[in-house]
């Protein structure tokens, strides 16, 4: 009888949870395989929605909760939480003893699953490597590629560039991106019944806001969220924005939309549950700021993006982002053009919506014997 095959998911914010829950479901459901979860970060924080509760609603099996320190977040702090999460991380991958742990993306709490599972002898799957964006998010996605035995990127662009890393072209999967699974599927609430539902004019411009700081440029964020904000109200632009992450610089940008949400000026929302994130993202006529979701999902339903600064530097662009530096000028100018066009097509070179298909696949079929040696740099 073939024995089922262990997953162990970490994650730690709304988003990646979000961009992954449909492929874990698939985990959960497949025979072949078993799925446990790691939730630590930005989840347990009430600050940030305590988005918890997401996956305890979604039925999926939660391993451990691990908790980080709070505080104003800053360089210090999110290097110091790196540590308290390979603590944490540590006896629980002892405990549940997965044959993959899965990794999404760039942050630090992958980060610390990766190195936790390197010195545990467990395979790490990394979803997302290979890519580039020009910040401190790119060494840390380059780093846990370094860390990993298998690959599972979203573009054939990502896979040339792990091979250049000197990752064997063996274990590096072109699967597409697991974020739009499903997307076009959802029961989207269509524009004239969010505005409804939402306190908007459907009859008038809107736009979905979401801006993180960059850490290099954390300082200035304050400046950067406001110059957005002014720009789209001078356009006569209603705002439906969420709060940032956790990364150096948030408050300052917290401060502002709390502010301007105060005086009505934008409808702010700690966190929006996905069907209803993506119902937005769906009708307004402009998404704005630096979030991935613009760069990799928007395209889907050909929204136009206003991408600004430099937090997705040098990623693969769809035909719908029009980038912008952190001007105000700039910025208005951009508005402006994005409102006066329409639509694009619906065309997305990060996939086909069947990346988690693939995904589960890969895991149940791998020949973990190949991948549980030390690794070494192909070339």
């Amino acid at each position: 009888m073939r024995l089922i095959r262990r997953i162990l998911y970490v994650t730690g914010t709304r988003a990646d949870f979000g961009l992954m829950r449909s492929t874990l479901k698939r985990i959960e459901a497949d025979t072949r395989l078993s799925l446990e979860i790691v939730a630590t970060g930005m989840h347990l924080e009430a600050a940030y929605g305590l988005t918890i509760t997401e996956i305890e609603q979604s039925h999926l099996s939660i391993a451990a909760r691990v908790r980080i320190e709070n505080g104003v977040p800053n360089g210090a702090l999110m290097a110091a939480n790196v540590g308290r999460m390979l603590t944490g991380f540590v006896p629980v991958f002892e405990a549940v003893r997965p044959e993959i742990v899965l990794l999404l993306g760039d942050r630090g709490e992958m980060l610390a699953g990766a190195i936790a599972a390197l010195h545990l002898n467990i395979p790490a799957a990394h979803i997302h490597g290979g890519e580039r964006s020009g910040t401190v998010d790119e060494p840390i996605r380059h780093a846990i590629s370094k860390l990993s035995t298998l690959h599972l990127v979203a573009t054939q662009e990502s896979r040339t560039r792990l091979i250049s890393m000197g990752e064997a072209e063996s274990t590096i999967h072109v699967v597409g991106a697991p974020g739009i699974d499903g997307m076009a599927d959802l029961p989207h609430r269509d524009r004239k019944q969010l505005a409804i539902d939402y306190g908007l004019d459907a009859s008038q411009p809107m736009a979905l806001l979401v801006y993180h700081p960059v850490l290099q440029e954390a300082v200035a964020a304050g400046e950067h969220i406001t110059a957005i904000i002014d720009s789209l109200l001078t356009a006569g632009v209603q705002i439906i924005a969420l709060k940032p992450n956790s990364d150096a610089g948030s408050a300052l940008v917290r401060n502002i939309l709390e502010a301007r949400a105060a005086s009505g000026q934008i409808h702010l929302f700690t966190h929006l549950a996905r069907p209803t994130f993506i119902a937005f993202m769906a009708t307004v006529n402009i998404m704005i700021g630096n979030s991935s979701s613009g760069i990799i999902e928007a395209a889907t339903f050909g929204t136009p993006v206003i991408n600004i600064g430099s937090r997705q530097n040098l990623r693969e662009r769809n035909s719908n982002i029009t980038d912008v530096g952190v001007d105000r000028n700039h910025i208005s100018d951009a508005i402006t053009t994005v409102l006066g066009k329409h639509r694009h097509p619906r065309v997305n070179i990060y996939g086909d919506g069947h990346a988690g298909k693939r995904i589960v696949d890969i895991l149940a079929t791998l020949d973990l014997d190949l991948h549980s040696h030390g690794k070494t740099n192909a070339y």
